[in-house]
């Protein structure tokens, strides 16, 4: 019968001590604070990589720091409508969602996501519970207005998608006194009790900033934000990003990522850091340990 061994077999004990030993200062500098953990990407669906992910989430918790997981699922959603026999209808790169589609999110992100994230968190030894907007009225939302890119007069209706209008984090904190974890689905309620799917970065960003959270940790499927030549950039200030939007090096997808960590890293969280999930255990590497698995955003 033949045996596998892992990495960590081989690394001689002296060397593990000393790993060990380095992580310790973090340890004792983030005992007690909160850490908002933004889920999504290659994370998410790669077996290997949830099950690092989960690992890391109770590690975390278990030497006394308080992670709160916010998590998306934009390909689930897909997947699901397609099945469905449902196509998708979008507004500068922003999905309409009507009543059918926002029942299909609902379900989608609520129980079959969420229930996933729970469940392997658990089997790694933790105490998960999984929240929506709706729950201890977290998350009070309105339609969110989509103007026109080439006619600012203009106003797209893009249906039940919402922007945040407050977040009561009451029910975080009770739940982060009792141990557990908070795993959260990015889904608010307007003043007719009516569902909104919200940005999961967004939602990251402004649970952050509530909460006063240490960090922000956002998993993507890219190493970080990177320079012309593609280099990682290690360190960002507010004023460093506006320069590299404005000359291109940032671009896309990124703006809104980088948009909510700036506001987060500027209304009271010590620091936001882009992290690329595809590197299993890149969360604890960055937390624990003097080693950078991404870009940190600090609002210095």
């Amino acid at each position: 019968m033949t045996t596998h061994t892992t990495d960590v077999a081989h690394i001689a004990p002296r060397e593990k001590a000393e790993i060990l030993s380095q992580a310790l200062p973090y340890i004792r500098k983030f005992h007690g604070k909160t850490i908002v953990i933004k889920y999504g990407g290659n994370a998410m669906t790669d077996p290997e990589l949830q099950q690092a992910f989960a690992e890391d989430v109770v590690l975390l918790k278990l030497v006394g720091l308080n992670p709160v997981v916010v998590h998306g699922g934009g390909p689930q959603i897909e997947d699901a409508l397609n099945k469905l026999g449902k196509k998708g209808h979008f507004i500068q790169g922003m999905r309409v969602t009507d009543a059918e589609t926002m029942s299909v999110v609902e379900w989608v992100l609520a129980g079959e996501v969420q229930q996933d994230i729970v469940g392997l968190i658990n089997a790694a030894g933790g105490k998960a519970v999984g929240l929506t907007g709706r729950d201890g009225g977290m998350i009070r939302a309105k339609q969110l207005r989509m103007v026109d890119k080439d006619d600012p007069a203009k106003e797209h209706d893009i249906g039940q998608v919402g922007d945040i209008v407050s977040i009561d984090p009451s029910v975080v904190k009770a739940l982060q006194d009792d141990q557990f974890i908070p795993v959260v689905s990015p889904i608010g309620f307007g003043e007719k009790n009516e569902s909104y799917n919200i940005n999961a970065d967004v939602v990251a960003a402004k649970l952050a900033t509530v909460l006063q959270a240490e960090k922000l940790l956002m998993l993507t499927n890219i190493r970080g934000v990177l320079d012309k030549q593609g280099e990682l950039l290690t360190e960002l200030t507010p004023r460093r990003i506006d320069e590299l939007v404005a000359d291109g090096t940032i671009s896309g997808g990124m703006i809104p990522k980088i948009a909510g960590a700036i506001d987060a890293a500027k209304s009271g969280v010590n620091a936001v850091h882009i992290i690329d999930g595809r590197v299993p255990h890149a969360m604890l590497l960055e937390v624990l340990s003097d080693q950078a698995y991404g870009t940190m955003i600090s609002s210095r």
